[in-house]
């Protein structure tokens, strides 16, 4: 009798943690198959350090094959999940297509950006949600500062270092925190003209910074924020995002080459096109992580919308913190299905709190409902982070010491792209590469997340049960905020041209970096649209 097979798609916090639960549990009784685009675990919350040039870009990233033994990794991006037919359908990172039969499936394919129908958002946008990101701000910022050092008009000077966060919930907060110092750094280093310092702007409809904690936890941010000099604009967002700047919405034009979308997240569009009932964009389940009448299929973290039990009547939100848990549940309820494990349970969870990093050993946090703020708060929220981490604890103990010894490197390293990380992309984690498999007309899925795209869209009218879902991981923040309408004011906007004169998309001008290679690519190359991993023309082929 062959052994039953369980595939796990998504290898974030909770198909992570159901993966090495099931491994646990089953004893090699059963075949798990963890299907993911990345051949790692990235811990999203310590992304802001990466950005900032704290920690490595591997210490955030936990190896699957290193770390989950007995757990066969399939490298690829679902496309299409067949519930009849029991079958997932899959592309590799070469553009080859496969099948994985399942006798049990796991639903965690987590989150990305979140979009909104603001005017140049898809142009100029660039978001926060995987490594690519990270590393491609970091170098932007670098480049930015760089860039104003030797510029003539202290006006152009004062644009390059005006730097523009949308969204002040746990990512936004961080992010501003941690690039702020780096900028001020980097400041020290190079001769700005004219006195220009950097300046970075924080904005939210919300009425306070990380609205969603303790009001005491919300002082202490804005506190420090300010006393850093950055500009936190609260009740103020974008109205409309162009390559010279962006238009807040009371009316002010900032000048600007740098605009960070944190205002959130939605769930992967390839949880609508599993066709089953969704709640805000999330896939309904069970208290025990199963879809109603669909018994061999479960769903956990942010691709699910998972019943409170602590609140009856509400669905967990979308943080890391029940993601984690929720994995665990999934895969002791999926072991229980097969007869390998004990008695399945029901998901049941209390936020033991929260914990925000502020840079240096500046943080707001709140463990058990206890509010702290400085030095100790700073200890808890890094110890924390070691706690949680699945591997990678020395390495990332190691960074921190060696930043607070020696002087932080602030150097380009030219690996991605801007026009490789846009924000209107179903694969946040994986930075488009030239001739890659779709963009080199390699064959596209026969269903799945672009046609899943198409209800979320501006001009696409909202489809009844796929609205979008509050904002994700460490932002259950902006979940109320987010689904307002003032929220469809908020954009952003990034440079025109990435490392080498990267080619700009449409809306935007070009802006070659220096150095001794220039790329030619024609100034009218179209902006990379909404289908994920859509490349441009690989200019040596031009």
């Amino acid at each position: 009798m062959s052994r039953p097979h369980v595939v796990i798609v998504g290898a974030g916090f909770a198909g992570y943690r159901a993966a090495r639960t099931l491994a646990r549990l089953t004893r090699h009784r059963a075949d798990v198959t963890l299907l993911n685009p990345t051949d790692y675990f990235l811990y999203l919350p310590l992304l802001p350090q990466v950005a900032a040039g704290i920690l490595e870009a591997r210490r955030v990233t936990v190896s699957l094959p290193g770390t989950l033994h007995g757990v066969r990794m399939v490298l690829g991006e679902a496309d299409h999940v067949d519930l009849d037919g029991r079958t997932v359908h899959y592309s590799d990172p070469e553009g080859g297509i496969g099948t994985l039969g399942y006798d049990r499936l796991v639903l965690s394919v987590g989150s990305v950006n979140k979009l909104l129908p603001v005017p140049g958002v898809a142009e100029h946008a660039h978001g926060f949600r995987g490594l690519p990101e990270a590393l491609y701000l970091r170098d932007h910022v670098t480049r930015q500062v760089e860039l104003a050092a030797t510029e003539d008009d202290p006006k152009a000077g004062a644009a390059r270092c005006t730097f523009v966060v949308v969204g002040a919930g746990y990512t936004g907060t961080e992010v501003a925190a941690q690039m702020q110092l780096l900028t001020d750094r980097l400041a020290r280093r190079h001769a700005l003209p004219g006195g220009v310092r950097p300046r970075w702007i924080l904005l939210d409809v919300a009425e306070r910074v990380l609205p969603e904690l303790d009001r005491r936890l919300s002082r202490t941010a804005d506190r420090v924020l300010r006393a850093r000099g950055v500009d936190v604009r609260m009740g103020t967002s974008v109205k409309e995002a162009t390559h010279d700047g962006v238009l807040l919405t009371d009316g002010e034009f900032v000048a600007t080459r740098t605009l960070v979308w944190c205002v959130g997240v939605r769930p992967d569009p390839l949880v609508a096109a599993v066709g089953q009932p969704l709640e805000r964009g999330r896939l309904l389940v069970d208290p025990y992580l199963q879809v109603p009448g669909r018994p061999d299929v479960f769903g956990c973290g942010d691709a699910a919308a998972v019943p409170d039990l602590e609140r009856p009547g509400s669905f967990t939100p979308m943080t890391a913190q029940h993601a984690w848990r929720q994995g665990r549940v999934a895969g002791e309820n999926v072991a229980a299905s097969l007869g390998l494990g004990r008695r399945r349970r029901a998901y049941r969870h209390r936020d033991l709190g929260f914990a925000v990093d502020l840079g240096g050993v500046r943080a707001a946090a709140n463990p058990f409902g206890v509010p702290l703020s400085g030095p100790a708060a700073g200890a808890v929220t890094r110890g924390y982070h070691l706690a949680a981490l699945p591997g990678n604890r020395v390495r990332v103990a190691a960074d921190w010491l060696l930043d607070a010894v020696l002087p932080r490197q602030g150097v380009q390293l030219g690996l991605v792209r801007s026009w490789s990380v846009p924000l209107d992309t179903a694969s946040p984690e994986l930075a488009r590469v030239p001739g890659g498999p779709e963009g080199a007309g390699g064959p596209k899925p026969p269903d799945g997340r672009e046609r899943a795209r198409e209800p979320e869209r501006a001009e696409q009218p909202e489809q009844p049960g796929q609205a979008q879902g509050p904002e994700r991981t460490e932002e259950a923040d902006q979940a109320e905020q987010a689904a307002g309408p003032e929220r469809a004011e908020e954009a952003v906007r990034a440079d025109g041209a990435g490392p080498d004169g990267e080619p700009p998309a449409a809306g935007r001008g070009d802006h070659p970096a220096p150095g001794p290679v220039r790329r030619t690519d024609s100034p009218d190359h179209p902006a990379p649209g909404p289908v994920k991993r859509t490349d441009p023309p690989d200019p040596a082929a031009g």
